[in-house]
């Protein structure tokens, strides 16, 4: 599988597994856990993307519980973790009200929560998961400079941030930011308008795409972005899945889709969406069904 390489220490599988769900499947042993994993591998998937909060903050732990259990898994994959969500839940149950804290007390407990949970010893790459309007970029800057130097970190990045945040934290940093998750797909495409992949696209910053399938929307439903990518699906012979996934593949922003299931049959089959033939025509006829109307 082809690799995006964000830094030049750190590549990414072009597509990864997001496990924002890991907890909510019926089985969450150790064992089955392994198994996605190695359904990713087996296709060149060797990213993992995760958060502190995923699982009201049991997700990563499910994950360490597996690579405790097979040890030889951490060094085939790329870990992705989170931080900076505090939700009254899991070990944030006592706070007063959801908020966010980029302060440095935060981020370095956090890195040190992570780290033992997952039983790593290093994050390849660490996220700054949502905007903070109460951020004080010198500080939080400082603190994800330090975390990089210290070695527990490979690289840091942002998630959700407008062009402005991503200027503002990166003014108080040494360190490079390599990326920003954000929303992208089918029908959630402002992106590619508005200027958020455009910012990265100048500074060849490859952008992570959360919720590619929609949040699932684009899989179910008789709608005209349904209709057209079945149409696409049909004559090449793949799932909507394959082709909503194949539509940002093919953008040269070189988008990184973390796609998340539980499912191990639909894991097996994340890699179709590079085998999708996906012409400019197709890209804009299947944009164009998106947005019910033709570009001007």
């Amino acid at each position: 599988m082809e690799r995006v390489s964000l830094t030049n220490d750190l590549s990414l599988s072009r597509i990864v597994y997001g496990m924002w769900r890991l907890d909510e499947d019926k089985d969450t042993s150790p064992a089955h856990i392994q198994a996605k994993i190695e359904a990713c591998l087996a296709q060149g998937i060797t990213t993992l993307d995760q958060a502190d909060i995923y699982g009201g903050y049991m997700a990563e732990e499910l994950l360490g519980a597996a690579f405790a259990a097979a040890p030889d898994l951490r060094q085939q994959v790329e870990v992705v973790t989170k931080c900076d969500i505090i939700a009254p839940v899991g070990r944030y149950a006592t706070a007063q009200v959801k908020h966010y804290d980029t302060s440095r007390a935060h981020i370095e407990a956090s890195v040190e929560h992570s780290l033992r949970l997952m039983r790593i010893d290093r994050i390849d790459l660490l996220l700054i998961h949502r905007p903070d309007p109460f951020m004080d970029a010198a500080e939080t800057g400082a603190a994800l400079d330090d975390i990089v130097a210290s070695g527990k970190v490979g690289a840091v990045g942002v998630s959700n941030f407008k062009l402005h945040d991503w200027s503002l934290l990166q003014s108080a940093m040494r360190t490079p930011l390599c990326t920003n998750q954000i929303e992208i797909s089918l029908t959630a495409n402002a992106a590619f308008t508005n200027g958020d992949v455009a910012y990265l696209q100048e500074r060849k910053i490859a952008p992570m795409a959360w919720s590619p399938l929609g949040g699932g929307s684009l899989m179910t439903g008789d709608t005209p972005a349904g209709r057209a990518l079945d149409q696409v699906a049909t004559a090449q012979g793949f799932d909507r899945s394959a082709v909503a996934v194949a539509w940002l593949l093919a953008h040269p922003a070189r988008i990184l889709p973390v796609m998340g299931t539980n499912r191990l049959d639909r894991i097996a089959r994340f890699h179709e969406a590079l085998q999708v033939n996906m012409d400019r025509e197709t890209w804009f006829a299947l944009y164009e069904a998106a947005n019910g109307a033709e570009v001007p």
